[in-house]
């Protein structure tokens, strides 16, 4: 059996060495794909809600993953849950969300989680996923979301160093909770430094997404 074909969809570039790393680590012999369409992220910021038009934007994506004969579709913009959704139910392969599998994760740690999320317009659409997930797995599961402000900021502009540090900060101040999500594919990159300063378990997007995919797809 030949390597699947994995599709990797990035509303921002920020996104993509996260994944990338993961998949190099965890599972090199699957094939990615990776598909930019930076003007999503911006263009979603500026909106209240996913609109009809982006949700178009998104299906067009995932629809031509599955063209190109992708095994699976992987977004990795945390800020169009629905979208992704409404996509996975029209095609005929995986197409996941891009923190389904943090959040299945973080949720079977016990009931008490901290996001940590750097991008607002994510915000509302992860906690409403995070609680359908919680419903389906521990109703009593909780979770609270903590901006660490500036950290987008710096990693945009190829501060990494001080995104690290941003993030680090916030999850040093964290008390009581089970399980601690870095919110964004681009947050995953300040795993290993938020590790070093605290003993509650941490979970990343991409490493729990391939890990997710293996399972799917193998």
């Amino acid at each position: 059996m030949s390597a699947p074909r994995i599709a990797l969809i990035h509303a921002t570039p920020i996104a993509m060495e996260p994944i990338n790393a993961s998949f190099a680590t965890a599972w090199p012999e699957a094939e990615t794909v990776n598909l930019l369409e930076d003007s999503l992220s911006p263009d979603r910021a500026k909106a209240d809600e996913i609109t009809p038009e982006l949700a178009e934007r998104i299906f067009a994506l995932a629809e031509y993953a599955f063209n190109a004969r992708c095994d699976a579709v992987l977004f990795t913009c945390s800020a169009f849950g629905t979208a992704i959704e409404a996509a996975a139910a029209k095609l005929p392969i995986p197409v996941l969300k891009p923190n389904e599998a943090m959040f299945e994760a973080a949720i079977s740690q016990g009931g008490r989680t901290a996001m940590l999320y750097t991008f607002p317009p994510a915000r509302e659409g992860m906690e409403e996923e995070f609680h359908v997930e919680a419903k389906r797995l521990n109703p009593k599961a909780s979770i609270q979301s903590f901006l660490v402000e500036g950290a987008i900021e710096a990693v945009r502009s190829g501060d990494a160093e001080t995104h690290n540090r941003l993030v680090k900060q916030a999850a040093a101040s964290l008390r009581d909770f089970d399980a601690i999500m870095l919110a964004h594919f681009s947050t995953a990159r300040a795993l290993s430094p938020v590790r070093e300063v605290t003993s509650i378990p941490v979970f990343s997007s991409p490493d729990a997404a391939v890990a997710k995919l293996k399972k799917l797809l193998l």
